[in-house]
């Protein structure tokens, strides 16, 4: 039971010693995550508004192609116009030439429309690049900065994270995942000790009774106040990390 409770009192020492080289990075690893999300937020603006433009280019060629159609039949029916027997046939050509009249007076209109819109596409996009390029260059110091502060502690964290895959080996699931749970809702210390009669977690007092069973090192106690895991003085004093 000694072994079991010294494990957990080890990997607690060496979670706070990775949780310091944690903190000297400071708020770098949130500040390049956030300005990934706003280059990854802008780049889909740009690919959507470019996607726009294609196929706001692809519409007015199709219009083009169709106004063309339209008007090569507009010149057939006026030329039949001079070769009409009757009235029945001339009322029917001037359908047909009003129609294609309409067909590429529509045409024309939306290609219009799709001119501006691609024109207000394009200059938002321009508009937009400036903040892009703004970003990529404020995230690449962000980077390099948080790269010499990793380079920095490499060899320590890499140390620290080794010993504790050992040491985490050798806990039993249970209690792992208790020191886990408690770790995560403490917002770090998942084991405490007694330091004058009191919990070193939230400070609150230990009784006497209990106290002196955690002493005994028999089983695991918790903290009936923060529920922290309470170890001995000779349990912490054993562990040298």
């Amino acid at each position: 039971m000694i072994n079991r409770l010294k494990f957990l009192y080890e990997l607690q020492k060496i979670d706070e010693q990775l949780d310091e080289l944690e903190e000297l990075r400071g708020d770098l690893p949130k500040t390049v995550e956030e300005l990934e999300a706003q280059i990854d937020e802008i780049k889909s603006t740009i690919s959507e508004k470019e996607q726009q433009r294609k196929e706001s280019m692809k519409k007015r060629k199709e219009n083009e192609s169709q106004i063309e159609i339209a008007s090569e039949s507009q010149k057939k029916f006026k030329a039949q116009l001079y070769k009409v027997r009757n009235n029945k046939e001339y009322d029917a050509l001037t359908k047909e030439i009003d129609h294609t009249e309409e067909l590429i007076t529509k045409h024309e209109a939306e290609n219009n429309e799709l001119a501006d819109l691609s024109k207000t596409l394009a200059d938002e996009i321009e508009e937009i690049k400036p903040k892009l390029a703004e970003l990529s260059d404020e995230i690449k110091k962000k980077q390099n900065d948080l790269k010499v502060i990793v380079k920095a502690n490499e060899k320590e964290e890499a140390k620290l994270n080794e010993q504790r895959k050992k040491i985490e080996s050798q806990i039993k699931r249970g209690d792992l995942s208790a020191y886990l749970r408690i770790r995560k809702a403490k917002k770090g210390q998942a084991v405490a000790t007694i330091k004058r009669s009191a919990c070193s977690g939230c400070h609150n007092i230990v009784p006497s009774q209990r106290q002196l069973e955690i002493r005994q090192n028999n089983r695991l106690f918790y903290c009936e106040y923060c529920g922290r895991i309470l170890v001995s003085a000779e349990i912490s004093e054993s562990v040298a990390v």
